[in-house]
């Protein structure tokens, strides 16, 4: 591969996946509901995956990870509770104490990596390694999730983005200095 296309490549990937699984989750069933949940957008896309802390060893997640060299970021209960979330989930809140995993995951995920590219030296992880974020605070104004929360056999997958808003801004920006004398 040369350089100006792994330069191109990386520029595209835009998308954070939240994921919450089942204890045991396989890399098949984790790469099933990621597929299906990314729709029409391309696995290319995505930049970083994102889950709860007590997934640091969930053999399956690790595996996935791995296969597709994505880094795993992993947030704490306490960083994850700082997030809203819509669709609470009955499951998370029994075996967590949290509303919920995927959406917040991914969305304190993309948020990170917004703050990273703000401030190169805070990047965190490298290709295919496994990073607790422990101190990153959960403002995730900059994120939006493009696609809520799913569930595939046991997988919940939520995608996250800063991308999105931040083109709309820079238009707006562009079209404010337009509008200057």
């Amino acid at each position: 591969m040369n350089i100006g296309s792994e330069a191109h490549s990386s520029a595209r990937k835009t998308l954070t996946v939240g994921i919450g699984c089942r204890l045991h989750s396989s890399a098949e069933e984790i790469e099933a509901a990621v597929r299906a949940t990314l729709g029409l957008r391309s696995f290319d896309e995505i930049s970083t995956i994102a889950s709860v802390d007590v997934k640091a060893h969930e053999t399956g997640l690790l595996e996935f990870c791995a296969r597709h060299a994505l880094p795993l970021k992993l947030f704490s209960r306490e960083q994850i509770a700082a997030v809203s979330v819509e669709d609470r989930s009955a499951a998370a809140r029994e075996h967590l104490g949290i509303d919920g995993v995927c959406e917040p995951c991914a969305l304190l995920a993309a948020a990170n990596e917004s703050e990273a590219a703000r401030a190169p030296d805070a990047a965190h992880a490298s290709i295919g390694s496994m990073t607790p974020v422990a101190s990153f605070a959960a403002d995730t104004s900059n994120a939006r999730l493009l696609v809520r929360k799913t569930v595939h056999a046991g997988v919940t997958v939520a995608i996250a983005s800063t991308a999105a808003r931040l083109a709309c801004e820079q238009t707006n920006n562009d079209t404010q200095k337009q509008d200057l004398p």
